[in-house]
């Protein structure tokens, strides 16, 4: 973790690294989110329907997994 320096005029710079890594270029847009005791800094995407698309595809399906154990559940008299 690197800690950082609030200018005068409120200004933080993201380090390259985690421009890098996420992509983040002149120019592009971010929200900031308070989670209370934390705040994130949360790129904006152009697209979010296009950006997110098959996002959870990865892994097995939770709506399965909830529909297994449904199944379970009735099958033992819950």
């Amino acid at each position: 973790m690197r800690s950082l320096v609030i200018s005068k005029k409120g200004w933080v710079v993201i380090p390259q690294n985690i421009r890098e890594k996420y992509k983040l270029k002149e120019g592009d847009r971010v929200n900031i989110v308070d989670y209370g005791n934390i705040i994130s800094i949360v790129p904006l995407v152009d697209n979010p329907i296009k950006e997110t698309a098959g996002l959870l595809k990865k892994g097995s399906s939770l709506t399965d997994a909830l529909i297994s154990e449904r199944k379970k559940d009735r099958e033992h008299g819950k």
